[in-house]
């Protein structure tokens, strides 16, 4: 079984990777954003891609349809 992984994304002007892990370091993410009632939204695949991004760099462009479809998610949360 492979670990699981986490990243942790924040966005101002543009998005960036401010967390990531995995194993216990995943888990631990995801227990934090549970806390502070931030939504949790689960994609493997691009997990797998913002892996290679370094913490606190902007999203690379070739990833912005992905983190899209992120973003429209959050927001679908908080039209309800």
């Amino acid at each position: 079984m492979r670990d699981k992984k986490a990243v942790a994304l924040k966005r101002e002007r543009k998005c960036r990777v401010v967390g990531k892990g995995r194993g216990y370091i995943a888990q631990k993410i995801i227990e934090v954003a549970k806390e502070h009632d931030i939504p949790i939204k689960e994609d493997e695949e691009l997990v797998e891609r913002l892996f290679g991004v370094e913490l606190y760099e902007n999203i690379p462009e070739e990833l912005y349809e992905h983190v899209v479809k992120v973003l429209e998610f959050l927001y679908n949360i908080k039209k309800q």
